[in-house]
Protein backbone atom coordinates (compact mmCIF):
# COMPACT_ATOMS: atom_id res chain seq x y z
CA UNK A 1 0.00 0.00 0.00
CA UNK A 2 1.30 3.55 -0.97
CA UNK A 3 1.73 6.00 1.92
CA UNK A 4 1.15 9.74 1.71
CA UNK A 5 2.84 11.81 4.64
CA UNK A 6 1.15 14.62 6.15
CA UNK A 7 3.24 16.95 8.08
CA UNK A 8 1.68 19.56 10.38
CA UNK A 9 4.27 22.82 11.25
CA UNK A 10 3.55 24.92 14.43
CA UNK A 11 1.62 25.77 16.37
CA UNK A 12 -1.14 23.71 14.82
CA UNK A 13 -0.94 21.11 17.38
CA UNK A 14 -3.19 24.15 19.28
CA UNK A 15 -6.51 23.68 16.64
CA UNK A 16 -9.66 23.78 18.23
CA UNK A 17 -8.31 26.37 20.79
CA UNK A 18 -6.57 28.45 18.93
CA UNK A 19 -8.71 31.59 16.98
CA UNK A 20 -11.33 29.14 16.39
CA UNK A 21 -13.04 32.14 14.05
CA UNK A 22 -9.88 31.59 11.79
CA UNK A 23 -8.65 27.91 12.53
CA UNK A 24 -12.12 25.85 13.40
CA UNK A 25 -12.95 23.79 16.52
CA UNK A 26 -11.64 20.87 15.38
CA UNK A 27 -8.26 19.64 16.50
CA UNK A 28 -5.29 18.19 15.57
CA UNK A 29 -6.62 14.60 16.52
CA UNK A 30 -9.88 15.32 14.44
CA UNK A 31 -7.87 16.73 11.38
CA UNK A 32 -5.10 13.31 11.72
CA UNK A 33 -8.41 10.72 11.95
CA UNK A 34 -9.86 12.87 8.98
CA UNK A 35 -6.58 12.22 6.74
CA UNK A 36 -6.39 8.87 7.77
CA UNK A 37 -9.95 7.88 7.35
CA UNK A 38 -9.68 9.86 3.69
CA UNK A 39 -6.49 7.56 3.29
CA UNK A 40 -8.45 4.46 3.84
CA UNK A 41 -11.39 5.16 1.28
CA UNK A 42 -8.23 6.07 -1.46
CA UNK A 43 -6.50 2.80 -0.59
CA UNK A 44 -3.79 4.80 0.99
CA UNK A 45 -1.92 4.80 4.81
CA UNK A 46 -1.11 8.21 5.57
CA UNK A 47 0.93 9.00 8.15
CA UNK A 48 0.79 12.32 10.11
CA UNK A 49 3.16 14.47 12.11
CA UNK A 50 3.22 17.61 13.60
CA UNK A 51 6.36 20.02 15.47
CA UNK A 52 6.85 23.20 16.07
CA UNK A 53 10.28 22.97 15.43
CA UNK A 54 11.63 23.66 11.91
CA UNK A 55 15.08 20.89 11.85
CA UNK A 56 12.48 18.54 12.91
CA UNK A 57 10.49 19.23 9.73
CA UNK A 58 13.60 19.41 7.29
CA UNK A 59 14.70 15.94 9.08
CA UNK A 60 11.23 14.79 7.87
CA UNK A 61 11.29 16.43 4.61
CA UNK A 62 14.63 14.40 3.53
CA UNK A 63 13.18 11.29 4.53
CA UNK A 64 10.34 11.61 2.58
CA UNK A 65 12.42 12.08 -0.15
CA UNK A 66 14.39 8.93 -0.14
CA UNK A 67 11.37 6.97 0.87
CA UNK A 68 9.61 8.99 -2.51
CA UNK A 69 12.49 7.66 -4.17
CA UNK A 70 12.29 4.09 -2.79
CA UNK A 71 8.99 4.00 -4.39
CA UNK A 72 7.04 3.92 -0.83
CA UNK A 73 6.01 7.25 -0.52
CA UNK A 74 3.86 9.05 -2.77
CA UNK A 75 4.88 12.42 -1.57
CA UNK A 76 3.65 14.79 1.26
CA UNK A 77 0.72 17.13 2.53
CA UNK A 78 2.20 20.08 4.23
CA UNK A 79 0.83 23.01 6.34
CA UNK A 80 3.97 24.53 6.92
CA UNK A 81 1.76 26.87 9.57
CA UNK A 82 4.63 30.20 9.88
CA UNK A 83 7.38 28.91 8.81
CA UNK A 84 5.33 29.27 5.05
CA UNK A 85 6.13 32.70 5.11
CA UNK A 86 9.65 32.24 6.61
CA UNK A 87 11.67 29.30 5.87
CA UNK A 88 14.16 29.29 3.08
CA UNK A 89 15.28 26.14 4.55
CA UNK A 90 12.12 24.23 4.34
CA UNK A 91 11.94 25.32 0.58
CA UNK A 92 15.64 24.08 0.22
CA UNK A 93 14.82 20.71 1.93
CA UNK A 94 11.38 20.08 -0.87
CA UNK A 95 13.74 21.25 -3.55
CA UNK A 96 16.64 19.34 -2.62
CA UNK A 97 14.94 16.02 -1.28
CA UNK A 98 12.93 16.11 -4.80
CA UNK A 99 9.61 15.84 -2.66
CA UNK A 100 5.97 15.70 -4.45
CA UNK A 101 4.45 18.31 -1.53
CA UNK A 102 1.21 20.22 -1.82
CA UNK A 103 1.34 23.11 0.31
CA UNK A 104 -2.12 23.42 2.54
CA UNK A 105 -3.23 26.36 4.59
CA UNK A 106 -6.46 26.13 6.66
CA UNK A 107 -7.42 30.06 6.33
CA UNK A 108 -7.26 31.93 3.46
CA UNK A 109 -3.66 33.56 3.76
CA UNK A 110 -4.56 35.95 0.97
CA UNK A 111 -7.14 37.69 2.54
CA UNK A 112 -5.56 37.74 6.16
CA UNK A 113 -2.59 40.37 7.17
CA UNK A 114 -0.17 41.27 4.62
CA UNK A 115 2.69 39.62 5.69
CA UNK A 116 0.96 36.39 5.08
CA UNK A 117 1.14 36.80 1.11
CA UNK A 118 4.61 35.36 0.57
CA UNK A 119 5.23 31.86 0.94
CA UNK A 120 8.54 30.30 0.73
CA UNK A 121 6.93 27.02 0.00
CA UNK A 122 4.92 27.79 -2.83
CA UNK A 123 7.52 27.59 -5.45
CA UNK A 124 8.74 24.41 -4.01
CA UNK A 125 5.29 22.67 -4.01
CA UNK A 126 4.10 20.84 -6.47
CA UNK A 127 0.40 22.48 -5.57
CA UNK A 128 -1.15 24.48 -3.72
CA UNK A 129 -4.47 24.09 -1.59
CA UNK A 130 -5.73 27.00 0.53
CA UNK A 131 -8.75 28.32 2.49
CA UNK A 132 -11.01 25.64 2.94
CA UNK A 133 -10.78 25.16 6.25
CA UNK A 134 -9.55 21.59 7.66
CA UNK A 135 -11.67 20.31 4.44
CA UNK A 136 -8.51 21.21 2.80
CA UNK A 137 -6.94 18.09 4.63
CA UNK A 138 -8.85 15.41 2.41
CA UNK A 139 -8.63 17.58 -1.02
CA UNK A 140 -4.59 17.65 -0.56
CA UNK A 141 -4.40 13.98 -0.21
CA UNK A 142 -6.44 13.35 -3.27
CA UNK A 143 -4.67 16.28 -4.86
CA UNK A 144 -1.85 14.37 -4.18
CA UNK A 145 -2.48 10.97 -5.34
CA UNK A 146 -4.25 12.09 -8.40
CA UNK A 147 -0.61 14.06 -9.63
CA UNK A 148 1.49 10.71 -8.27
CA UNK A 149 -0.07 8.68 -10.32
CA UNK A 150 0.85 7.59 -13.69
CA UNK A 151 -2.28 7.85 -16.19
CA UNK A 152 -2.74 4.43 -18.30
Amino acid sequence: MKKILVLNGPNLNLLGTREPATYGYETLDDVERMCRETGTQLGLEVECRQSNHEGQLIDWLHQAGRDQAAGTLLGVVMNPGAYTHTSIALHDAIKGASVTLIELHISNVHARESFRHHSYISPAARGIIVGFGVQGYPLAIEALLRVSTPKA
